[in-house]
């Protein structure tokens, strides 16, 4: 059963898919999904193993392109795009924190967090400055010459996050992104990526497994066998697990 609260015909939705469809052999991982998030928005994707919910986060951000239907950002069809405007959609308007960070163990993180603005033709000087400032903003100006071997977990994410955000995306994208982390850290991990990304005017999509963390999103996504099985608003100042999962 679809419980809809949320109310995105006022001002027209920054990203949405459209009947979206996506198959993977015999197993279909979406099956006809339509949604709308609006600028600023916070949503947080749940749902078991297996329902989908990493496929939808992958279509809307361009990285998978869906069977059927339309992925729409900022009026234009991201699903309609050749690999190469995909991809500078991507690197531009799109931040990105995965599970593990996925930084490159060779860059210091100063080089780690310019790597999204040196892609897109800034002059190094420039972007390592942009780099550097982000790393301040975060508390991490001291390691901004370290790599990541020498981080501990919560460092690497937070420099992750840095680098999510050095392009001023409109869209960040997170995959389980406190799931390598304890408790404790995953706890400030979330509560920095919900506040930069909220000062930097972005919409946040996350999906993750844990009630704990989807409790920082304004607003659920339960995906359940390729469909969205619940649509509802969270309040991320009060919500209980037990509120989540309702």
């Amino acid at each position: 059963m679809i419980d809809v609260t949320t109310d995105t015909t006022a001002t027209p939705p920054l990203l949405q898919t459209r009947g979206v469809t996506k198959n993977f052999g015999q197993v279909r991982a979406l099956a006809g999904v339509s949604v709308s998030i609006a600028k600023g928005e916070t949503v947080a994707i749940m749902g078991p193993s297996g329902s989908g919910k990493s496929t939808l986060l992958h279509c809307l951000s361009g990285v998978l392109l869906p069977d059927q239907g339309d992925v729409v950002f900022d009026g234009q069809t991201v699903s309609a795009l050749k690999d190469r405007p995909r991809s500078h959609l991507r690197l531009s308007r799109f931040g990105f924190v995965f599970q593990d960070g996925q930084l490159i163990p060779e860059l210091t993180a100063r080089e780690n967090v310019a790597l999204p603005l040196l892609l897109t033709g800034t002059p190094r000087g420039k972007a390592i400055d942009a780099a550097d400032a982000l790393l301040g903003r975060l508390g991490l100006a001291e390691l901004r010459t370290r790599r990541p071997g020498d981080m501990s977990g919560g460092q690497a994410q937070r420099t992750a996050i840095a680098r999510a955000l050095v392009t001023n995306p409109s869209v960040v994208f997170a995959d389980e992104p406190s799931g390598a982390l304890d408790q404790a850290t995953g706890h400030e991990m979330m509560q920095m990526l919900t506040t930069t990304v909220a000062m930097a005017g972005a919409s946040l999509v996350l999906v993750t497994h844990d009630v704990n963390v989807a409790r920082w999103c304004g607003r659920l996504l339960e995906i359940r066998d390729g469909l969205v099985h619940a649509d509802r608003r969270l309040d991320p100042s009060a919500a209980t697990a037990a509120e989540v999962l309702r």
